[in-house]
């Protein structure tokens, strides 16, 4: 399986997001923050990410008589280059989409079902603007999200910090106005 193949599954994809900040985690430590997932699912996913190598064993331990394994995301395997994306026809996307709302809906179900969760303190957001931009206006106003998404995408676990999901969608909603053709002599 490619490695955007391991990426089109909710649960998968999860797993990346949990190992997300440089963090080295046990398949133990995954099912604790998956905890709406059985943990056979959880090991059988860990398992097919390392087999894929989008994981990588960082280090190996006994735990009473067994080896347990720390991992670590491999970040490179995980990202989709833009001229693989630009390749990708329509039905693609739609099923990339499609793993991409499932995965951030089981996300934020986990989060509601947390006895401590409380979306007005934790500032969750959800909205949907309708924006009128020109092509260089979209243009400038991504590079502004980028630099601002970016610079924090370096952030790693630390005291005080806690691990947050930050999912950006563009389309444009309505067809682009196409010039107005006039009609030509032949054309009658």
């Amino acid at each position: 399986m490619d490695a955007v193949d391991l990426l089109l599954h909710p649960v998968r994809l999860r797993i990346v997001h949990a190992m997300s900040g440089g963090r080295a985690l046990t398949t133990a430590e995954l099912c604790a923050l998956l905890p709406d997932v059985s943990k056979a699912t959880v090991y059988r996913h860990v398992g097919l990410l390392a087999d894929g190598g989008l994981l990588d064993v960082d280090g190996e331990q006994r735990v009473r008589g067994a080896v347990e394994r720390r991992y670590r995301l491999n970040r490179p395997r995980t990202v989709i280059d833009a001229a693989t994306a630009a390749a990708v026809p329509a039905e693609e996307h739609r099923r990339v989409f499609a793993v991409a709302m499932a995965t951030l809906l089981a996300e934020f179900n986990a989060y509601l079902d947390r006895e401590q969760a409380d979306p007005a303190a934790d500032l969750v957001g959800y909205r949907q603007h309708a924006l009128w931009l020109s092509p260089d206006e979209r243009a400038e106003m991504i590079r502004d999200l980028r630099e601002v998404i970016v610079a924090r995408m370096g952030n790693e676990p630390a005291p005080g910090r806690i691990r947050h999901l930050l999912s950006p969608i563009l389309f444009p909603a309505e067809e682009p106005p196409r010039p107005h053709r006039q009609a030509t002599p032949k054309d009658d």
